[in-house]
């Protein structure tokens, strides 16, 4: 449900039949045909905090309804503002308009393009919501325990302060039964695009930095963990830098 607008417009984009209807439109579809879901409208509505959920099981919405009085205050308000229940109803209607998630989205295009001219290993289609540098790919030369996802995350931001996510082994965690790390088959850092806030000379100082980042990548060495939390050890966990050899 988070990104049900981006979604949608793909739909209208490349599936046969849709083009002509409105994202809107398809976006309508989509949820009838839905039974429950969860939202964070930090995304596609626009917001800078924010989220709902939603059932057709009446059993479940008077368990939510009186849960949410315990954790987040009464479910009129939900532990939000009234200014920022507003925010989000007019985030959630113009998130469904063409013109500004065909902008949106054009960003995204635009950054993904510039990455695969200049030759960087990123996950292709373009999607979306960000682009994803393919870690493995950009530093062949770094085994998985050296996190390369994160020491690529690292080093963009050393450069330009671009903020990237790590997606890969730092993100998969440990495996409850062995305690060893998880070891996911992809490595990637999400170049993720925040709406209305950047523009198009932006997405050319991200594309420059990773294309610098790129060009130096023989000299990056990795990094060790020195600080493991006991829950979603990407949030907080602390790396130093691993020496060359």
């Amino acid at each position: 449900m988070t990104r049900v607008a981006e979604n949608a417009y793909m739909i209208q984009l490349l599936e046969e039949g849709q083009v002509g209807r409105s994202v809107a439109e398809i976006v309508r579809d989509i949820c009838s045909l839905t039974d429950g879901a969860t939202m964070s409208a930090k995304k596609d509505a626009l917001v800078n905090i924010g989220g709902f959920m939603a059932t057709n099981e009446w059993d479940v919405f008077e368990e939510a309804r009186n849960m949410v009085v315990i954790y987040e205050g009464l479910h009129t308000y939900g532990g939000l503002a009234g200014r920022d229940m507003e925010a989000m109803a007019i985030g959630i209607e113009e998130s469904v308009q063409d013109d500004h998630i065909r902008a949106r989205v054009g960003q995204v295009f635009y950054l993904g393009q510039k990455l695969n001219d200049m030759g960087i290993p990123i996950v292709r289609p373009v999607g979306t919501h960000g682009i994803f540098l393919d870690a493995k790919a950009f530093l062949p030369h770094l085994a998985q325990t050296a996190f390369p996802g994160q020491a690529l995350a690292a080093e963009l931001y050393i450069d330009s302060g671009v903020r990237a996510m790590e997606r890969g082994i730092v993100s998969a965690g440990r495996d409850k039964t062995t305690g060893d790390h998880c070891y996911p088959e992809l490595e990637l850092v999400r170049l993720t695009i925040p709406r209305r806030v950047y523009t198009q000379a932006h997405m050319d100082v991200v594309a420059e930095s990773v294309q610098r980042v790129y060009g130096r990548r023989d000299r990056i060495t990795g990094l060790k963990m020195t600080y493991e939390p006991k829950y979603l050890r990407f949030f907080q966990a602390r790396f130093e830098q691993l020496p060359a050899a």
